[in-house]
């Protein structure tokens, strides 16, 4: 007679794969199942980590060659080498993934290479690497199967020319002219990584905005900044097409509200025009799961898909953030063992990797305005900042956002060099209920970036000290 196990979890990305340490902790027997080969989803292999080796490996390139000389650094002749700046980007997914499967053994979980799928309540059958199927008997079945790139009619991804995230962290050299269809987190962090290195970068994004899901004054603050950094920006556009040629690509476009066709050139394009879940095979009819239109696991408020059923992370309703799977995760372990598991989306932070960064929690201005909510703001730019000026890192600004009568922040809204590290100062204020004098009144070492915080707090009751 086959083993059963407690929890057999479909998918090894931050979702999966938390969910799994979690598990195990909790003294629950535990499989986790991934058809990539390797652990990490897509965020560890081909997502947010080798992104981020990049994004900084390309910022240094830009401060050498730009920036050093006036702040009397004299380097020489500062040239790319893109295979060594590759290959480290490689070395830190490697060690990182390696790491992932070390978790695995030391908090005792079974991990089986193979694509799974739920064959039933209860059954998760496995097409494993070698050829071979089995099915594994589990109490509980965690879905855990992520998301993937979608694209756009008449565009074929073939990821060498025309790339996803998949082949934009892949490149085998710097791409003259380069396109990037859409303006979200993902195509603003690719593309100015691209752009440090040497590409013209030209953004086309259907709305009249970017950064969608951003407050609109950062998002504004941004488009300019971006701008003075070289990334040209095509707005209200639609892509029709594009063809690929011998030696370059044609993308065809023309206004989202009606005009004539524009024609662009280019050697490379980037589709960045969200994901969707990936939920493709998975079985889900064997267990009565269903999904919505968008292709989103329907679920209830606690993960749950059906009795014994659970699903987390980019394949259900919420932020498609790696962050917000891996509390998912958790919490669902915590769930099949008993007890209290949760996750308040609300205070999910969204940190866009550019240069500066941005970073945002809670609601925007324009969320609270349509909810009738009344409130207050304080505002701080980085330009009065001492640290930041002393570092020429002045562009952006905070912006706290609370309630006008309870003073409890509501939001907050940065961009400025390291806001990626600073949004979790409000994340834990929110979870505490805090009020905006709270922070205003806790005091922050000088100098630093993160006082913009605190005088941004102070701002609310119109007291900012200038620095």
């Amino acid at each position: 007679m086959s083993e059963t196990y407690d929890v057999v979890i479909i998918g090894g990305g931050p979702g999966g794969y938390n969910c799994a340490i979690r598990a195990g902790q909790l003294g629950l027997k535990t499989a986790i199942i991934e058809k990539r080969g390797v652990l990490g989803g897509t965020c560890l292999n081909v997502g947010c980590i080798p992104s981020k080796a990049l994004l900084h490996a390309s910022e240094l390139f830009a401060a050498a060659k730009n920036d050093f000389a006036k702040l009397g650094i004299k380097a020489g002749k500062v040239e790319l080498d893109l295979p060594a700046m590759m290959g480290q980007k490689e070395e830190a997914v490697e060690g990182l993934t390696q790491g992932v499967e070390f978790l695995m053994k030391k908090n005792k979980v079974d991990y089986i290479k193979g694509f799974g799928k739920i064959a039933g309540p209860g059954k998760v059958e496995v097409d494993g690497e070698d050829g071979k199927t089995q099915t594994l008997d589990t109490k509980n079945i965690v879905i855990a199967t992520g998301s993937q790139p979608t694209s756009l009619p008449n565009i074929e991804i073939d990821e060498e020319r025309v790339v996803t995230n998949t082949g934009a962290i892949a490149l085998k050299e710097v791409p003259k002219k380069l396109i990037l269809i859409g303006a979200g987190v993902i195509g603003l962090e690719l593309g100015s990584v691209w752009s440090r290195l040497g590409s013209e970068v030209t953004v086309v994004e259907y709305l009249d905005r970017i950064l969608p899901g951003a407050d609109d004054e950062i998002a504004k603050e941004a488009q300019r900044t971006f701008k003075k950094q070289g990334l040209d920006f095509q707005l209200g556009m639609k892509v029709t097409g594009v063809e690929k040629m011998s030696d370059k690509l044609k993308l065809f476009m023309e206004p989202a509200k009606g005009g004539d066709e524009k024609v662009l050139e280019a050697d490379a394009v980037i589709v960045a025009v969200g994901r969707v879940p990936y939920t493709e095979g998975l079985g889900l009819e064997a267990i009565g799961g269903k999904t919505n239109k968008r292709g989103v696991i329907e679920t209830t408020d606690h993960f749950k898909v059906t009795d014994g059923v659970w699903a987390v992370g980019d394949c259900i309703e919420g932020p498609m953030l790696a962050h917000k799977a891996e509390d998912d995760g958790a919490a669902v372990a915590e769930l099949i063992a008993g007890k209290a598991g949760h996750v308040d989306y609300n205070l999910v932070p969204s940190v866009v990797y550019t240069n500066p960064e941005i970073a945002w929690v809670g609601k925007t201005e324009a969320q609270l305005k349509e909810a009738g909510i009344e409130y207050k703001k304080g505002k701080f730019p980085f330009m009065a900042n001492s640290r930041a000026r002393t570092n020429h890192e002045t562009v952006g600004f905070v912006k706290i956002l609370a309630d006008a009568k309870t003073d409890r922040i509501l939001g907050a809204h940065m961009m400025g060099v390291g806001v990626g590290e600073m949004i979790h100062e409000i994340c834990v204020a929110m979870e505490f209920g805090a009020a905006s004098e709270d922070v205003a009144r806790t005091c922050h070492a000088h100098p630093t970036m993160s006082e913009a915080v605190r005088q941004a707090a102070m701002g609310v009751e119109g007291w900012t000290m200038q620095m």
